[in-house]
């Protein structure tokens, strides 16, 4: 009897761990980081105390909820670095990024801006930059990419891409993709008389008037 309780104990622990971050996947995914550490708990159907034993700081659960998009992240930027067609590379990169931030409006806050602390996710996200940079140097001297193309241009686009997290959950992956697509064509400098390369499907979308709107 005496055996089996420690490990009970553990089981139940790890149990109540995955619980919270399967909790907080989905609450943050869908409300972002404002999203208060009670609305987890309460996803999750555990008490407060159970959730601070495992997790005494908002930071560190936001770090843990999303540990595989930054594996994600870095993987993607690894991946372009290693391709031997810088075009190819920074279109996949920012494809990849795009998606990332679509799937989990959570990741997106972190990613886009300094979490109080968080410097996992600065980290990632200098990484991240340094890489469009690299890349960049490399697409506009294979003549691929404008030569007008800033870094700050990416900045610019994962802001306006930060829009789609207003759009319905079914929508906003294929959303992204053809937003994606249009900036990258916007990027590229391919002749005008080129035939463009076709766009990911337009998804069904509705404007919402604000109350007392017409």
């Amino acid at each position: 009897m005496t055996t089996q309780l420690p490990r009970t104990v553990r089981s139940d622990a790890r149990d109540n761990r995955a619980r919270i971050l399967d909790a907080a996947r989905a609450v943050f995914g869908e409300q972002g980081l404002s999203a208060p550490m009670r609305e987890v708990a309460r996803h999750g159907s555990i008490g407060p105390a159970t959730l601070y034993r495992h997790f005494p700081t908002k930071q560190a659960l936001v770090v843990e909820t999303f540990a595989e998009q930054r594996r994600t992240c870095q993987a993607a930027v690894h991946d372009a670095l290693a391709d031997p067609d810088p075009w190819h590379g920074f279109r996949n990169l920012i494809e990849r990024i795009c998606e990332l931030h679509a799937h989990s409006r959570g990741f997106a806050d972190a990613f886009m801006t300094a979490f109080p602390e968080a410097m996992d996710f600065a980290a990632d996200r200098e990484q991240t930059l340094r890489a469009v940079g690299d890349l960049a140097r490399r697409a506009q001297k294979a003549g691929r990419l404008r030569p007008d193309f800033a870094i700050d241009d990416l900045v610019l686009m994962l802001m306006a891409h930060r829009g789609l997290q207003d759009v319905p959950r079914a929508a906003r992956i294929a959303s992204s993709r053809r937003f994606a697509a249009y900036v990258i064509e916007a990027f590229s400098t391919a002749p005008q008389t080129a035939a463009p390369t076709p766009l990911p499907p337009a998804p069904r979308l509705r404007l919402t008037h604000s109350p007392g709107t017409p």
